[in-house]
């Protein structure tokens, strides 16, 4: 049976069909039944799933196609992005951000807020100018900034078509060190956690949520220069001259110890060509307002002993506010708090409502595509505009081609 990336999810759809052309999708849509998209398989829940047809995505031509004046790049929804990122590099573009992981593809990444780190980054999504995606009429549509909903398609979660193309603003390429800071309490931490997250372009806060420090800080430096020097100290911690973190000894890790290098091999957290993060995992995340970081992660620790037994590590990240409906970050800066739990689904299960509902408070909203235990009246508490996404998603799809369990179960669509 077909599974997800990490072997932790097991797709139920009785057919799963793979895309070669454009062409290739609008036919298996038009040919009637429910569908559903595709792609690296990276979410952790029956988001994608169906009870009709699965279209993989992942074979469709990228078709780069690089607009320098607009300072765009066009390309299929199915393509990871890494290989853009590789596509981009040789030609002297980046992109503003990347997630963890470059083995994501672009769509799927898109529709369900997936992000990097950063104060001022935005979640990926923020980048997409246009997507086009096959209707439940079977034909080709086009969306662009500025035209009416274009908020609600870009976190779109598959929920009124399939997604074939999509454009993205990009940036002259640039350069990124790696560095590692240890020591910092959760003391000085929690009393300045905008010094912490602010300290580099992008910044990652490894925890294993021990009772005194915070953990390992990876802070990602922009370079004007490859000699521009960095603190050696944060907070109450110093920077590391080795490489030793809670990912040390893996050697699927982007190069650490301040070593210079482009910034498609430093913004993600693994290295394209080998494979991801740590395999046979479960993973949950969740976002609230950056300004409620301090006593979100203060309610989470009085959790800590339940939760590290089951934990792999816990990754803090931040995202910059958006206008997109349905984005984890709509209209708040975010502070993200992800755990990539071993494969103990039952003991997952079990604490993830004690985690909701000690982020209750703060207006958590979950990461779409991982394990949460939000239904729609939950999501409605915390996604102010989920009911104008529904809507426009029932206007397009009035049929429920594109209708699944879990969609009518977080409230993004009506049950048919």
């Amino acid at each position: 049976m077909a599974q997800n990336w990490a072997g932790t999810y097991e797709y139920r759809a009785p057919r799963i069909e793979v895309a070669e052309t454009i062409d290739d999708v609008r036919r298996l849509v038009a040919a009637g039944g429910r569908v559903h998209a595709l792609g690296t398989r990276h979410s952790f829940t029956d988001l994608p799933d169906t009870d009709g047809t699965l279209i993989d995505v992942t074979r469709i031509d990228p078709a780069f196609a690089l607009d320098a004046e607009a300072g765009t790049v066009t390309v299929g929804a199915g393509t990871r992005y890494g290989e853009l990122a590789l596509w981009l590099e040789e030609r002297g573009w980046a992109l503003r951000n990347m997630g963890s992981l470059p083995h994501i593809n672009v769509g799927g990444a898109i529709a369900t807020g997936t992000h990097g780190s950063g104060d001022r980054n935005g979640v990926l999504s923020g980048a997409v100018t246009a997507l086009r995606y096959v209707g439940a009429d079977g034909d080709l549509h086009e969306v662009r900034r500025g035209d009416p909903d274009f908020a609600a398609f870009v976190v779109g979660l598959g929920a009124y078509g399939i997604t074939v193309s999509v454009t993205l603003e990009i940036q002259p390429t640039f350069r990124v060190r790696q560095d590692i800071y240890t020591g910092i309490t959760w003391d000085a931490a929690l009393a300045d956690y905008d010094e912490l997250t602010s300290a580099g372009y992008s910044v990652s806060v490894f925890s294993l949520w021990e009772p005194d420090t915070i953990g390992h800080v990876w802070v990602k430096t922009r370079l004007d220069a490859d000699d521009d020097p960095v603190s050696d100290t944060l907070l109450d911690g110093v920077r590391q001259l080795g490489d030793e973190s809670p990912l040390s000894g893996m050697t699927n890790v982007t190069e650490l110890a301040g070593v210079p290098g482009p910034w498609l091999l430093r913004l993600p957290h693994f290295r394209l060509d080998m494979q991801p993060s740590f395999g046979d995992e479960i993973q949950s995340e969740y976002f609230v307002d950056r300004r409620d970081a301090a006593a979100a992660l203060s309610a989470v620790r009085e959790l800590a002993d339940g939760i590290r037994p089951h934990l792999i590590v816990t990754e803090l990240r931040t995202a910059a506010a958006d206008e997109l409906w349905l984005s984890p970050a709509y209209q708040r800066d975010v502070a993200i708090i992800h755990f990539t739990w071993h494969n103990h689904p039952d003991e997952v299960a079990a604490l993830l409502p004690g985690i909701e509902e000690a982020l209750a408070p703060f207006r958590a909203r979950p990461h779409w595509g991982k394990a949460h235990r939000f239904d729609r009246a939950a999501m409605e508490r915390v996604h102010p505009r989920l009911a104008d996404a529904r809507a426009v998603f029932e206007g397009l799809d009035p049929d429920g081609r594109f209708v699944n369990d879990h969609l009518v179960r977080v409230g993004v669509r009506e049950p048919r």
